[in-house]
């Protein structure tokens, strides 16, 4: 029996990010409604995140169909495609500067989702909605419940919930995996002025040192500061030996495994600002899909999750909910027609992607790393 706690929503969004977003705002532009649950307490609960490259052929195709690709070309960030590679004694080892003709510009993620956010009618977003839970009811519905005690059911449910996504399991067994790289991110803050050496050193966008089985990416955010990513192959508790209460003394122990990095490069830990956030990188199988079931699929991180190597989570998320919307509005009273369709394409894109992910990673933190990339990048001109 429905409780009062419970709501009912013909089509249910779970994860209120990138992919969610661009799925909601692709159905309004067809007439669709949807409701979005996100587990944010607000719009501003945190920060977004760091700058994202969007690839014409997918993050721009999905900004296109929502009808907001002028709007998102207003955002770019000028000089964001420009790229430095350095060895770990500080050498330049490759530059390349941002011509204003690339085809993957640099955007701010949260002026991005406030883009596709401020794009939907208010209340289209339901905040504070935690799922912990997703089932299957017996008449073909299914039931999402929330930490809050509430609950919705929906003839149609969204999984756009992420890496541990709880819409996932209704699909698929599969779970994410550790890789075997642990990133620590660090910031420098109003780095011209504060980081003068850090912020020539970086450059006007995106920065690779590379260099038995480490690494530091960074790259230069439109509010002046440099995000950093210190990058490290060790094990999978290899983090939870860092106190990172206390800055200084992770700073200390994550530098220890740079002792024999040039000064240059150490200082964008050993300067930086505020906390240091661990991260561990993890991937869903390269090949993830599962059987068409009436009712649900997934996009983005909660379809296939996979490391950043590639630069493709968020475009890929994007583009999952513009052509879930499309294939939606193209079947509008044949939902599992649509699924299908969606399904079809997705499965090999993401495959495609994830191995190319997974190479990037192998190549990266493997054997002469540096040298092996910068081929890639001299095969590419």
């Amino acid at each position: 029996m429905t409780t009062p706690a419970t709501t009912h929503h013909p089509l249910a969004v779970i994860g209120g990010g990138l992919g969610g977003l661009t799925l909601a705002r692709v159905l309004q532009v067809h007439g669709i409604e949807a409701t979005v649950f996100d587990l944010e307490a607000s719009p501003d609960a945190r920060t977004q995140g760091g700058m994202l490259d969007i690839h014409e052929d997918s993050g721009q195709a999905a900004l296109r169909a929502a009808g907001l690709h002028d709007d998102f070309r207003a955002l770019v960030h000028a000089g964001g495609e420009a790229l430095r590679i350095l060895d770990p004694h500080g050498t330049v080892r490759l530059a390349e500067e941002d011509d204003g003709d690339g085809t993957r510009p640099e955007v701010d993620r949260g002026r991005l989702r406030d883009l596709l956010l401020n794009s939907l009618p208010h209340g289209t977003v339901q905040w504070g909605k935690k799922a912990l839970a997703a089932r299957a009811l017996p008449d073909g519905r299914h039931e999402v419940a929330f930490a809050d005690g509430t609950a919705l059911t929906t003839d149609l449910l969204i999984g756009a919930d992420g890496a541990w996504s709880r819409v996932r399991p209704l699909l698929s067994p599969a779970q994410p995996a550790y890789t075997g790289i642990s990133f620590v991110e660090t910031d420098l803050l109003d780095a011209d002025a504060r980081h003068p050496a850090s912020a020539a050193l970086i450059g006007d966008g995106f920065f690779i040192c590379l260099g038995a089985e480490k690494g530091m990416l960074a790259h230069r955010e439109t509010d002046g500061s440099l995000h950093v990513y210190t990058a490290v192959k060790a094990p999978e508790d290899w983090l939870d030996t860092i106190d990172f209460t206390a800055p200084d003394t992770a700073k200390r122990t994550l530098l220890a495994h740079f002792t024999d990095w040039d000064g240059s490069l150490r200082r964008l830990v050993a300067d930086a600002d505020g906390a240091l956030v661990p991260r561990r990188i993890h991937a869903l199988p390269v090949d993830h899909r599962w059987p068409r079931t009436p009712g649900v699929t997934l996009l983005g991180d909660a379809a296939h999750l996979m490391s950043p190597f590639a630069g493709e989570g968020a475009n890929l998320a994007m583009l999952d909910g513009a052509e879930l919307g499309q294939a939606l509005a193209a079947h509008p009273h044949d939902a599992e027609t649509a699924l299908a369709s969606y399904e079809k394409a997705l499965f090999p894109r993401s495959a495609a992607s994830a191995a190319e992910s997974h190479a990037n990673l192998t190549l990266m933190f493997g054997d002469a790393a540096l040298d092996r990339l910068l081929d890639q990048f001299t095969a590419r001109t």
